[in-house]
């Protein structure tokens, strides 16, 4: 990609958000333009981004045998009646809803009731389970605060899973098997999760747990114990049960060795029961030619907020001031950002048209401007790794620097181009 392209202006960042440092370059930049309260358009970079992400998540489902599917984000207002959770999500102000003369809609704030009803008649024995679903699409919510940029917008993009068994406990088998990985996951993504044991709210079902990150950006205290790394949300100690239900679900004995620390949340995760089949009265037949409810799980992961705190947690700082960030080579949208003298524009080219060929994801940054303004750039765009053609460059050699530290190689071209494939095929740094 050619940054005479993408129609970005060389920008001096000022009165950064303190709290949120990296999603306001994104704004001030114009790579994320917001256009009301908690409603954004992407830029190609941060796109790209999300693209990554969601790629990721899929490969890991993939492997665990879940099916991805898509699922209508207007639905009608008959399935959430259904399901008997209408009136509860338009009283609190969350569902967004369309009266017309053809029917009532909603936009969809979660999939439970349209997950289930897509089941009907296509599981109907006990013979095909157990069955897993998912997908990655726009969720809708009225959220009141819409603080956090991307980490709590009104329009976001979602990943929800879906499983599907005979019974409770082949039912907590495959929670544990999401759970697992979920862990798996985040770790390709750079970010370390807790499991906290949380209330399962309007969703419902029997036990759930929030997949939250230590962070100092987090909207939630927790209660966290660091040898054991479990969790815990202190709306559960507020339960009349609670000392019983800490024990018998997630095998808590004391909350002595756990202290408080600011988290955020990421996603949820839900072992529903029967809750869902039975009130919809979608069935399957089991061995004994009985009509049973199916036993339901349900997982998200809010790919929005994830992307907001990938980009938050790998800012840049430079005497003291935040200049940029430098993105993980799992999600980042472009391995390698070229730059070049005068002098050398012609060399860079040459460079671009090789990479393209070789499907290695390449930035050139072909306006004016002098080595350290371009730099400055590759950093507000959180490219890794800049390629730099100056007067000084040797010839024949390319300097790269990490954007991440400013540590600084030379290499010859071949070595160069096997370096950035090998790079890209494996996920291993450059420098």
């Amino acid at each position: 990609m050619r940054i005479s392209k993408m129609g970005m202006k060389n920008i001096k960042l000022s009165n950064l958000d303190e709290m949120y440092p990296a999603q306001d370059i994104l704004i001030q930049t114009n790579q994320v333009r917001q256009y009301g309260s908690g409603v954004y358009a992407y830029d190609n970079i941060p796109l790209r981004v999300q693209d990554n992400i969601e790629k990721i998540i899929k490969k890991h489902c993939d492997k665990i045998d879940c099916i991805e599917v898509q699922m209508p984000v207007l639905q009608q207002e008959e399935i959430w009646r259904r399901s008997g959770r209408y009136e509860g999500y338009v009283e609190n102000g969350v569902m967004m809803t369309s009266n017309t003369d053809k029917g009532n809609y909603c936009l969809a704030p979660t999939a439970e009731e349209a997950i289930t009803i897509f089941i009907e008649n296509r599981v109907t024995s006990h013979k095909q389970l157990p069955v897993a679903f998912y997908q990655i699409g726009e969720k809708f919510r009225n959220e009141i605060r819409n603080r956090g940029y991307l980490l709590r917008g009104k329009e976001f993009l979602m990943f929800d899973l879906y499983t599907f068994d005979k019974d409770e406990k082949s039912m907590i088998e495959a929670y544990n098997k999401v759970k697992e990985t979920y862990f798996r996951i985040f770790k390709d993504l750079g970010i370390e999760i807790v499991a906290v044991a949380a209330d399962n709210g309007d969703i419902g079902g029997k036990n759930s747990e929030e997949i939250m990150a230590l962070s100092r950006i987090g909207e939630d205290t927790i209660l966290y114990n660091s040898e054991t790394k479990q969790g815990l949300n202190i709306e559960v100690l507020e339960k009349e049960d609670a000392k019983e239900h800490l024990k018998e679900i997630y095998g808590i004995d004391s909350i002595e060795s756990f202290h408080k620390e600011k988290a955020l949340e990421l996603g949820h995760i839900f072992a529903l029961g029967t809750k869902y089949s039975q009130t919809m009265n979608i069935n399957y037949i089991d061995n004994e030619n009985n009509s049973k409810p199916f036993y339901m799980g349900c997982y998200g992961i809010g790919v929005s907020r994830v992307l907001g705190l990938v980009y938050e947690n790998n800012i840049i700082e430079e005497n003291g001031k935040v200049v940029g960030y430098s993105l993980p080579i799992s999600v980042t949208p472009y391995y390698i950002y070229i730059i070049s003298s005068d002098k050398n524009k012609e060399r860079a080219e040459e460079l671009y048209t090789i990479l393209n060929n070789k499907n290695i994801d390449v930035i050139i940054d072909d306006v004016k401007g002098s080595i350290g303004e371009k730099i400055r750039n590759a950093k507000i765009l959180g490219i890794p790794y800049v390629a730099i053609l100056g007067n000084n460059t040797p010839e024949d050699s390319i300097e790269v620097e990490k954007t991440k530290n400013g540590d600084k190689k030379i290499f010859d071209l071949d070595t160069f181009i096997e370096s950035l494939e090998n790079m890209k095929n494996t996920k291993c740094e450059l420098i």
